[in-house]
């Protein structure tokens, strides 16, 4: 529906904890026209030149303060993630990605009202580390 939306350009960073490289985040705005409960979304699934991220090595967050894992995510009703706004989204990783250009897929599966069957929104992105 809204697969442009999914990857923001130019939103891939590393991910610096105590100056140490933990992975990297990217931000993607909702495929839907309304906002949303983070108990809403399905799934997030990350690839890295084609190599599928773990779930569990995947957090998010709307206010980039609190982050859930993905299965923590089923139970968060007191945030919303709004229309217009970002969702960021957190990779962790033990190594960091090498130099150069990387394939970045993701993809977003919400819920919604109305709509009988989740939404799934899927798009790509080189990036460059």
């Amino acid at each position: 529906m809204f697969d442009n939306n999914v990857f923001i350009k130019n939103s891939f960073k590393k991910t610096v904890v105590e100056n140490k490289v933990t992975g990297f985040e990217l931000q993607t705005h909702i495929t839907y026209y309304r906002a949303i409960p983070l108990s809403m979304i399905n799934d997030i699934r990350v690839k890295v030149d084609s190599e599928a991220v773990s779930r569990e090595n995947i957090l998010c967050s709307v206010d980039q303060i609190d982050w859930f894992t993905l299965d923590e995510m089923t139970t968060v009703t007191t945030y919303k993630w709004e229309y217009g706004e970002p969702l960021y989204i957190r990779v962790r990783q033990e190594t960091e990605l090498t130099p150069g250009e990387h394939e970045i897929e993701l993809a977003v599966v919400t819920r919604t009202a109305y709509i009988p069957v989740p939404i799934e929104g899927v798009q790509k992105r080189i990036v460059t580390v």
